[in-house]
């Protein structure tokens, strides 16, 4: 007696690679994401340095701040604490680059981790439903072979029941035609 298609293990529908990693993919929940580590207090200040300086309210306030500076000290009748190249005011700008842009790309590298973090998880996901789906079509597949069998039989038993039938017929057909042909 052979063992139905559908009693084969799952592990013979798809490859031993395939198999494990789709056991290690349903101990997930497709919901769950992985696990990120804590924030360290650099990463939350890096995070809320790169949304503040990043924002239209912080760019508005330092361009009217800066357009102040420039006015005060391009139209005082008395004392220019910064005449016009205006040297101090480039020089606490340059100051201000020289920190933002360092704590804004470790906000970024963070942020980047966290998008190829979010990636990887996407992916595995992705590909569990690939086996599921694939698992699921070998199924159906093999219901169907299950089912073509099953049809060829019972058209072959109702093809001898026919037969059986044509055969009383035809027996009693020539057992009421053989008297009448005697007499």
């Amino acid at each position: 007696m052979t063992t139905s298609p559908l009693k084969r293990p799952l592990r013979a529908l798809i490859s031993r690679d395939e198999y494990t990693l789709l056991q290690d993919l349903r101990q997930r929940s497709p919901a769950q994401q992985p696990i990120t580590s804590r924030l360290t207090l650099g990463d939350r200040i890096s995070d809320k340095v790169a949304a503040v300086m990043g924002s239209w309210p912080f760019i508005i306030i330092q361009s009217i701040l800066l357009a102040c500076w420039v006015s005060l000290n391009a139209v005082a009748f008395i004392k220019h604490w910064d005449p016009y190249p205006f040297i101090l005011l480039n020089l606490m700008l340059s100051f201000q680059a020289a920190y933002a842009a360092p704590i804004i790309m470790m906000s970024q590298n963070r942020q980047a981790a966290i998008d190829r973090q979010d990636a990887q998880h996407d992916y595995e996901v992705n590909v569990k439903a690939e086996l599921e789906i694939e698992l699921l079509h070998d199924k159906m597949n093999l219901l169907r072979e299950e089912e073509v069998v099953l049809l060829v039989d019972m058209l072959k038993e109702q093809q001898q029941r026919l037969q059986r039938l044509e055969d009383l017929l035809q027996a009693r057909f020539s057992a009421r035609s053989e008297p009448d042909a005697t007499s």
